[in-house]
């Protein structure tokens, strides 16, 4: 199908109005681990990437496809191909967002991509977010989303090894972590949670890490071994699937300007996501 096909998509744009509430905010660090973390006060700084547990759209029961995704011609176009994934973003950040703000997500279809790769045909949709409260800029993420087939048998991509970082952490995967993730987020996609169903449908040999998950855990690390820097950027891309069987670890090392290279890896020191920490001046 022609690009030209998805023409109509592009420019369509939503908004979104969410309550940045604590208790959001306490799952979260909850969830990622915060050693008994207090619940966030009103006006505490909330990480950027926690703002993808807000500006939730729940779909009624009614209206969820067999992946677990909302049923496609929404927002988002319905393109056929069956497998849907969260391929990477770019962000900038202006403002901090706090608890108890009220903001507003404006998401508009920025472009729609076909494309011939490794496992087949692709279609790639570009959205851009934009956060704001009281009237100022808080975030603008480019977001990118890839559609593809699902294969008769799961052939992962060549690995890529890490290079040599300065700083090392291993983090436990498991069911449990993976499924808190998803309810947080409101992502009902099952490879998450579902194993009979992530192996048998979807083909991996076992649950799927969140991309999005990877990016906060790696955007954590930056921010803990650099706490004296504000975040101007974080870009990420994800590389090959992780699973919960897998061994991960995060990894950061400084490259030009002070900025932060960082990597999710699985226990063969494979790369599974990419990104990129920049700082303020």
């Amino acid at each position: 199908m022609a690009d030209g096909a998805w023409s109509d998509w592009v420019g369509r744009t939503q908004e979104v109005e969410d309550l940045i509430g604590p208790g959001t905010a306490h799952a979260m660090a909850a969830t990622l681990g915060s050693n008994g973390a207090a619940r966030p006060d009103t006006g505490t700084s909330v990480p950027y990437p926690w703002i993808w547990a807000y500006f939730l759209e729940p779909a009624d029961r009614r209206e969820i496809g067999s992946d677990g995704h909302p049923k496609r011609g929404g927002f988002l176009p319905a393109i056929p191909n069956p497998r849907r994934m969260w391929a990477g973003s770019r962000c900038t950040f202006e403002n901090h967002l706090r608890v108890g703000q009220r903001a507003k997500k404006t998401s508009t279809i920025q472009s729609i991509e076909e494309k011939d790769g490794r496992a087949g045909p692709m279609v790639f949709v570009t959205v851009v977010h934009e956060i704001s409260a009281n009237g100022a800029l808080i975030m603008r993420e480019e977001q990118d989303i890839v559609y593809i087939d699902i294969p008769e048998v799961f052939v992962p991509p060549p690995g890529k090894p890490v290079p040599p970082c300065e700083h090392v952490e291993s983090f436990e995967i498991d069911p449990v972590l993976l499924f808190r993730y998803s309810a947080l987020t409101f992502n009902g996609h099952r490879i998450h949670y579902d194993r009979p169903y992530t192996l048998d449908v979807e083909k991996y040999p076992g649950l799927v890490v969140h991309g999005p998950l990877q990016a906060t855990l790696l955007y954590n690390l930056a921010s803990r071994k650099f706490p004296d820097r504000t975040p101007a950027s974080f870009a990420f891309r994800g590389v090959r699937p992780l699973f919960d069987f897998d061994e991960m670890t995060l990894n950061a090392r400084e490259i030009e300007h002070n900025n932060v290279e960082l990597f999710t890896a699985n226990g063969d020191g494979a790369i599974s996501m990419t990104a990129r920490m920049e700082w303020a001046a």
